[in-house]
C-alpha cells in the first residue's frame, strides 16, 4: 500500500445546496476530535488520531513535553478510514484502515494494515496481498492483530492472514491455500512467518496475550453458501498443539446463544466469555486444562453484564461492567479497583472512568473521564508518583457551551410494564409544557445509557426536552425483555416508544401539540412505524438512515455472507408487511424529514428513497436529504451540521414554534 493512498481524497458535500448551519449545529455536529489514542510501551509518548476538517483524519504524536502534537500522517477525506493506530515499539505504530467499494451496486468492504515510524517515515504495508493476476478471489480482510506482544521480541505481533488461492496453470509457485491463518510479523523488519496454517472456515482466533494461540473458532456455510449461524470453538491445553472441543456459539444480531469466548488468562489457564445466567448475559470462566470447569464470575439480577474490562498490551481481563441506571463496574484486580474508586473521587464531576491504554509495565495509565454534561477528557496517570495530567479534551468545540444533564427515569407502558429511559431537559428549564422529542435508539439489539449524547444535547440546547426509551426489544435487560427482537416484536417495541410520548404529555413535560419523534437506523424505523399504531401522537417525524421495508432489508442482505443470520432475524409472517413503514405510508399524518448517506452498507439509501416515494404517492409531506459518499454514521462534520440545522428548522416549522 503506497503512502499516496492515504494522502489522496476530495471532501464531498451534501447533494443539496443549503444555507450556513447555525453555530450550535456546527458545534454539536463536529465529529469527536479524538478518534483514537494510544500510549507507547515506555509510557513516554502518545499517538492521537484526530478529526481533520469535515471528513479527514490526522495521525499525531506527542512526547508529553511542551511540544504540541506533531502530525505524521494525514488522511484527507477520501474513501479510506483510519480505524486505529497503536504502538508496537516506542517509535513504531500499526494502523488499521478500512475502505468501501461500490461494485455494480453492491458495497464491498476492505481492510488493510500498515506500519509507520513516529516521525512519519518508514510507512510499509503489513497486509499480505494476493497475486492479482492469479488470484481466484478478492482479499477483503487485510488482517487484524490478535496479540500485541508477538513472541516477546520488540515490534512483533500476531496477526491474521487471509489466504486467497491462485490459478496454478503454468506455474509451480502459485498459492493453493485458502482461509485464515496467523502470522508472526515483525513491524520493524517486516519479517513474517506462519504460526497457524490457514483453515477454510476459521472465523476467530484468541491468543493468551503472550504469544500463543489458545482458541480457534470455525464457522461453516449453509447449503446456500452463506455463513452458518454457529461458530464451533476449539482450544489447546497449555504447551500442546492439538485442538480439543470447547463448545458452540450461535451467532445473532442480538447477544447470541451459548458460551462466547473473549479473552484467555494465561495465569489462570482459563478463558473468559459471556453466556446465559437465568435469562441474562453474564461473565463465565472456563478452565483450559482439559477439565473445562465452568465458573460464574459476574452476573446481575436485573440486567446483562455486557463488557469485559481489559488493560495493557497483553489485554488482560481486570473486570466487567453492566448498566442499570448508569454503568457500573466490578474489578477483579484489587489495585485497579482501589484506583478506580480514588479516581472517581479525584474527578467528581466526571464519574465515567475508562482505562484506555497502559505502558508495557502498566505503571503509566491512559484513561478517559466523562459524564452526561461533559463529553470528556483524557488523562495520563503515573502510578509511581500518583500524579495525573490532562492530555486532551474529546470535544473542544463544546468547551464554552453549557450542556444539559441526563436523568434516568421510568414510565409505565400500556400493559403496566415499567420502561426505563433517560430524560434530558433544556438548561434552565422548569421541565413543563416543552416542545419534546422521543428519540428511540438504533439496533434494535442495542440500548441507550447514561452519558454524553451529541444528538440529544443538540436538541436540548435548542429548547427541546428529549426522552430516550429503552423499549422492549432493546438489549441489556435479558432475553425476556429482548422479546423476539424489535422487528418481529415490533408491536411491543413501538408500543413502548409511543407510550413514552403519552407519558411525557401526562406528566406535563411535553406540550401535546409540540411532540415529535427523531431516530437513527432502527430508531428511524421506529419513528416512521410509530404512526402505524397511533398516527395522531407525533406531530413531526425525523428519520436518519432508517429501515423502511423489512423485505427490502432482507433482499439487501442476499449479497453478503451474513444473509442467513439477517434472514432469521427478520423472520417470516404478517409482521414483515405490517411492520414495514413503507407499506403503511398512508397511515402517516405528520410531515416527514429523511436523511441518508448514499454509500450506506448497513441500510441502503434505497430504503429512504422508497419511503419518500410511498409517502408522495399517498399525498403526504416528505423531504429526503441525501449525502454523497457517506455511510450509515454520516461521519462528516459538515454533513452532520447541515442535518442538525435542517432537522431543527423542520421541527420548529412543523410544531409551530
Amino acid at each position: 500500500m503506497h503512502k499516496a493512498v492515504f494522502l489522496a481524497g476530495v471532501a464531498l458535500a451534501a447533494t443539496a445546496a443549503h444555507a450556513e448551519p447555525s453555530r450550535e449545529a456546527k458545534a454539536f455536529g463536529a465529529r469527536e476530535s479524538i478518534q483514537g489514542i494510544s500510549l507507547s510501551p515506555d509510557g513516554k509518548k502518545v499517538a492521537v488520531l484526530l478529526a481533520d476538517g469535515a471528513r479527514g483524519q490526522m495521525l499525531t504524536v506527542s512526547d508529553f513535553s511542551n511540544n504540541p502534537l506533531k502530525a505524521i500522517l494525514r488522511n484527507a477525506a477520501g474513501t479510506e478510514q483510519l480505524d486505529y493506530c497503536r504502538w508496537t515499539t516506542p517509535s513504531r505504530l500499526i494502523c488499521h484502515v478500512s475502505m468501501q467499494v461500490n461494485d455494480a451496486g453492491t458495497l464491498i468492504g476492505f481492510t488493510r494494515m500498515f506500519a509507520i515510524n513516529d516521525d512519519g517515515s518508514g510507512l510499509k504495508r503489513l497486509s499480505q496481498e494476493p497475486n492479482s493476476f492469479r488470484a481466484l478471489n478478492i482479499m477483503q480482510s487485510g488482517g487484524a492483530v490478535v496479540d500485541w506482544t508477538g513472541d516477546g521480541s520488540g515490534g512483533s505481533v500476531l496477526m491474521t492472514h487471509t489466504y486467497v488461492p491462485e490459478n496454478t496453470i503454468g506455474t509451480r509457485l502459485a498459492n493453493d491455500k485458502s482461509g485464515v491463518g496467523i502470522d508472526l510479523v515483525n513491524t520493524v523488519s517486516l519479517s513474517r512467518r506462519p504460526v497457524e496454517q490457514p483453515r477454510t472456515h476459521a472465523a476467530d482466533y484468541i491468543s493468551d496475550g503472550i504469544g500463543t494461540i489458545r482458541i480457534m473458532g470455525n464457522q461453516g456455510e449453509t447449503a446456500g453458501g452463506y455463513s452458518s449461524d454457529t461458530i464451533s470453538y476449539s482450544y489447546r491445553k497449555r504447551g500442546e498443539r492439538s485442538w480439543q472441543t470447547l463448545g458452540q456459539y450461535r451467532v445473532g444480531m442480538d447477544a447470541g446463544r451459548g458460551f462466547n469466548p473473549i479473552a484467555v488468562d494465561p495465569t489462570l489457564d482459563a478463558v473468559y466469555g459471556f453466556d446465559d445466567a437465568d435469562g441474562r448475559r453474564a461473565v463465565f470462566r472456563i478452565s483450559l486444562d482439559g477439565n473445562l470447569t465452568k465458573q460464574l464470575v459476574v452476573a446481575h439480577p436485573e440486567v446483562d453484564v455486557d463488557d469485559l474490562i481489559r488493560i495493557g498490551r497483553q489485554q488482560r481481563v481486570v473486570g466487567a461492567s453492566w448498566v442499570t441506571d448508569k454503568r457500573r463496574a466490578q474489578f477483579f484486580d484489587p489495585e485497579l479497583a482501589k484506583l478506580s474508586a480514588a479516581l472517581g473521587k479525584a474527578i467528581p464531576n466526571l464519574p465515567q472512568i475508562r482505562f484506555v491504554d497502559a505502558s508495557a509495565d502498566e505503571k503509566d495509565l491512559l484513561l478517559s473521564a466523562s459524564s452526561d454534561d461533559d463529553p470528556g477528557r483524557y488523562y495520563l496517570f503515573h502510578k509511581d508518583t500518583r500524579k495525573m495530567e490532562e492530555v486532551l479534551a474529546a470535544r473542544p468545540e463544546l468547551a464554552n457551551i453549557k450542556l444539559a444533564t441526563m436523568k434516568p427515569i421510568s414510565y409505565r407502558a400500556a400493559d403496566g410494564t415499567m420502561i426505563p429511559g433517560y430524560l434530558t431537559l433544556p438548561v434552565g428549564s422548569d421541565g413543563k409544557n416543552l416542545p419534546t422529542i422521543v428519540m428511540p435508539h438504533g439496533g434494535p439489539g442495542a440500548r441507550d445509557e447514561w452519558g454524553f449524547d451529541w444528538l440529544a444535547q443538540f436538541f436540548a440546547a435548542r429548547g427541546f426536552a428529549v426522552l430516550q426509551p429503552n423499549f422492549r426489544g432493546s438489549s441489556g435487560y435479558g432475553e425476556a425483555w429482548f422479546q423476539k427482537n424489535g422487528f418481529q416484536s415490533w408491536r411491543t417495541a413501538i408500543g413502548d416508544v409511543n407510550d413514552a410520548g403519552r407519558w411525557l404529555t401526562q406528566q406535563g413535560i411535553a406540550n401535546p401539540g409540540k411532540l415529535a419523534i427523531v431516530g437513527w437506523s432502527y430508531g428511524g424505523y421506529a419513528a416512521l412505524q410509530s404512526a402505524a399504531l397511533d398516527a395522531d401522537l407525533f406531530k413531526a417525524i425525523v428519520a436518519i438512515a432508517p429501515v423502511t421495508d423489512l423485505e427490502t432489508l432482507r433482499t439487501e442482505a442476499r449479497a453478503y455472507m451474513s444473509f442467513s443470520i439477517v434472514d432469521r432475524y427478520i423472520g417470516n409472517g404478517p409482521h414483515v408487511r405490517e411492520g414495514s413503514p413503507a407499506r403503511n405510508a398512508a397511515a402517516i399524518k405528520a410531515p416527514v424529514l429523511l436523511f441518508h448517506g448514499d454509500e450506506d452498507s448497513n441500510v441502503r439509501v434505497n430504503e429512504s428513497r422508497l419511503m419518500r416515494d410511498k409517502l408522495r404517492d399517498a399525498g403526504k409531506k416528505v423531504e429526503l436529504v441525501e449525502f454523497k459518499g457517506l455511510d450509515h454514521q454520516l461521519d462528516d462534520s459538515a454533513a452532520r451540521a447541515e442535518m442538525l440545522d435542517k432537522a431543527d428548522t423542520f421541527l420548529r416549522a412543523s410544531l409551530g414554534m
